[in-house]
């Protein structure tokens, strides 16, 4: 179907013809039109088939007509998990916007907050921002919300996935009833459905692929190795296939570092891209990556997750994700927008159960290799898919006489540990129990019985002493 039907303003088509589409995506056929109708929707579909011009062209075509923001106002918000995906999607917004009077920002964290708050002072259309830094300048007066029209939640799994679930909470509390909401994402598990629904109001509902099926544009398949044989394996990968451009992925910051490390003393450009680089740090090793000037980036999932390379040929999972729908997020850097591409995993005897978790979710046994010369010691078992259907998880249900924040052995009835002054008390404060109380007082009021009328005795049992231990 093409973009003239859909419903969109004619400069909103000179900028899509600008960057060289004709034609719409699935998602984009289903989720343009009723937007621009003024639905919430809550929308599934991979990464790479245009379901951020799905939200951003029926934004821009209902931000395109009424009032002008007031200073430090904005009319529609958008939110992101990470800072890479807060610059693309403001990148894909300032691109089709560009023949329009609309306005827009970008902000969020590992950068100087200054800058951003003059930037708001003039007030936008379109704020794209992640939830911390938003809620840093909402507390210091730097962004209102009193002409908001519409929020968009990008990657709205990821968002609740990584806990910014009480910083949506907050955000939401901040933002008039009255608006339209938008929850866009590569995947939705049934938890996260769920939880959705809380957000959206009567949604109409898209989805152009199974849940969390991966696309059939991209060859999948694994290499067993040892885990001390990986690095050797990846490097002869890239030399052999004459890899130019290849996105790694890591599950750590620190095996991050070493793996570009390694990789550079093979003679082979490298960057790694994680958390713990500063912003500039990241934007730089994306950039040259995008140019050609270093052959691998490895990131970590959460700094990977917006990143848009167009025609990445390869990616390779250097260690398998524990959370199977992970490696759907993972692949989905390649084979985008019609074009082929390479998915390879480098697979320990460790990462047997990720990987049986892996081929279950997308319902098939991936093709095994092994690099000649590295025969694993420790073979990975072989696979037998496994067909039954995933059931979601039921939430935990709170022990009974247990409040959150509170340790479990609060509530034992066993033995305690001893308090700095060696007496043994459940108080905060130290001190005898009230039952060993009770008991000193049971048996020195036995013993007192018998000699009550004893001069010392008395004197003693109406000493202070006494007199706060025992009743008589």
């Amino acid at each position: 179907m093409s973009f003239d039907s859909l419903g969109l303003s004619l400069p909103i088509l000179r900028a899509i013809e600008d960057l060289g589409y004709t034609k719409a995506s699935p998602i984009q056929e289903k989720a343009i039109p009723a937007i621009i109708d003024g639905k919430d929707v809550m929308a599934a579909a991979q990464t790479g088939t245009g379901k951020t011009a799905g939200f951003t062209l029926p934004l821009l075509e209902r931000l395109s007509t009424g009032p002008r923001p007031k200073s430090n106002h904005v009319r529609a918000l958008v939110l992101t998990p990470t800072r890479e995906l807060a610059a693309q999607v403001h990148d894909s917004v300032e691109k089709y916007g560009i023949h329009l009077q609309t306005t827009s920002n970008v902000v969020f964290g590992g950068v100087k907050i200054n800058p951003q708050m003059m930037k708001l002072r003039r007030g936008c259309d379109v704020l794209v921002a992640t939830p911390g830094r938003l809620l840093d300048l909402y507390n210091q007066n730097a962004v209102k919300f009193d002409q908001l029209e519409v929020l968009v939640l990008d990657e709205a799994d990821r968002m609740l996935d990584m806990g910014f679930i009480r910083d949506i909470k907050k955000v939401l509390a901040l933002l008039p009833e009255k608006r339209q909401n938008l929850l866009f994402s590569a995947t939705f598990s049934p938890e996260i459905r769920e939880l959705a629904r809380d957000l959206v109001n009567n949604p109409v509902e898209i989805s152009v692929n199974p849940p969390n099926s991966t696309t059939k544009l991209v060859e999948q398949s694994i290499y067993v190795s040892d885990k001390k044989q990986k690095s050797v394996i990846l490097a002869k990968l890239i030399t052999q296939g004459d890899w130019q451009q290849v996105l790694v992925f890591s599950k750590t910051k620190h095996g991050a570092n070493r793996l570009a490390r390694f990789l550079e003393g093979q003679k082979i450009t490298a960057l790694p891209i994680h958390g713990n680089k500063s912003q500039g740090a990241r934007t730089k090793a994306l950039e040259e990556f995008k140019s050609g000037k270093i052959r691998v980036l490895v990131a970590t999932d959460i700094a990977a997750r917006g990143l848009d390379i167009p025609q990445l040929p390869q990616v390779v999972n250097f260690d398998l994700p524990h959370v199977s729908e992970d490696y759907v997020h993972r692949i989905g850097r390649t084979g985008r927008a019609g074009e082929t591409g390479k998915a390879y995993s480098l697979v320990c005897s460790d990462e047997a159960k990720e990987l049986f978790a892996i081929e279950r979710l997308i319902g098939k046994v991936l093709d095994r290799h092994e690099m000649e010369g590295h025969k694993p010691v420790n073979p990975v078992p072989e696979s037998k898919l496994d067909t039954r259907p995933i059931k979601p998880k039921k939430p935990k249900k709170p022990k009974v006489g247990h409040k959150d924040g509170q340790r479990s052995g609060e509530n034992a009835s066993g033995h305690k540990p001893a308090n700095k002054n060696k007496r043994h008390s459940t108080k905060p404060g130290g001190g005898q129990s009230n039952n060993s109380k009770k008991r000193v007082a049971t048996s020195l009021a036995l013993n007192l019985s018998v000699v009550r009328n004893a001069p010392v005795l008395q004197r003693l049992v109406n000493s202070r002493f006494l007199a706060s231990q025992i009743t008589i």
